[in-house]
């Protein structure tokens, strides 16, 4: 079995933009496998750096939103998220999700770390902050692909919603490891 230290890069031997879009663009590489030397062509979709936000009140209930997911098309319940704007940094990022998603603002930040949001494919990450001591400061302001409620949930339900599948967004359940993480640490 191969360790890390001896795996090799690819070959790029070309790359062409398929699509752009307001969230990603699809590109094709032609690559060259280091283990057989054959070619094959590779799909990478080019997103934004995306941001999770764990959002406490000062009571300790968690900011959640309920939302349609236009990939599964259901609805969904989730922490508060998305995309990292030009010129902003993805705590920047999280406040603002936060604010504009829910009408919440926090009084603290932590930064939970991230994740590789679909490496196989995908070339951004998704970080994940914990903001704290949040209160309700303004109304939602959402864009025209946004549709979604906002509920208080206590922190201890989150593990039983996991269960029956209400939560089930795999950057969300990454995002609550993370935090778990952050927590057993101490």
């Amino acid at each position: 079995m191969k360790g890390a230290s001896q795996m090799r890069q690819w070959e790029k031997r070309g790359t062409r933009t398929l699509a752009e879009t307001r969230i990603f663009s699809l590109h094709q590489s032609r690559v060259v496998n280091p283990r057989t030397g054959g070619e094959l062509d590779a799909f990478t979709l080019h997103c934004p750096e995306w941001v999770n936000v764990i959002a406490l009140t000062s009571d300790g209930a968690m900011v959640l939103v309920r939302q349609y997911r236009h990939g599964i098309e259901r609805v969904t319940l989730e922490i508060p998220g998305g995309m990292v704007d030009p010129g902003e940094t993805p705590e920047e990022a999280g406040v603002r999700e936060l604010l504009e998603e829910t009408g919440y603002s926090p009084q603290g930040v932590v930064n939970l770390g991230y994740v590789d949001a679909q490496p196989a494919f995908q070339d951004n990450r998704c970080h994940t902050f914990l903001l704290t001591g949040c209160k309700r400061t303004a109304g939602l302001s959402l864009d025209n692909g946004e549709d979604l409620s906002v509920e208080l949930v206590p922190e201890s339900e989150v593990p039983e919603l996991t269960r029956r599948g209400e939560i089930s967004h795999g950057l969300v359940l990454a995002a609550f490891h993370l935090y778990h993480l952050w927590k057993s640490a101490g």
